[in-house]
């Protein structure tokens, strides 16, 4: 694993501050796990998260994605033993 993200997000529907707020959030959580992150213009309602080339999360089949899903799949890949504090627990 390379620990590479890519956010590939629509600029027609302007999400790049959306995009931007989740790679912010995934820089914060991952400082020392991930190598790269990496936003990528697109068109057409696009707004996937890829890892290491991987769709983890596409809004087209999942709707937006919470931070703390995204989190989690992405550690799943990245540091699979990385305890998320908050982010783990089951929602109440």
């Amino acid at each position: 694993m390379s620990g590479r993200v890519e956010i590939e997000y629509c600029t027609q529907c302007r999400w790049l501050p959306r995009a931007a707020w989740l790679a912010q959030e995934l820089l914060t959580t991952f400082e020392a796990e991930l190598t790269e992150l990496a936003l990528k213009p697109g068109k057409g309602g696009i707004f996937v998260v890829r890892v290491d080339d991987e769709v983890v999360w596409d809004r087209k089949e999942q709707g937006f994605p919470e931070p703390t899903a995204v989190k989690q799949v992405v550690r799943d890949r990245v540091a699979p033993g990385k305890s998320l504090g908050h982010s783990d627990k089951p929602a109440s």
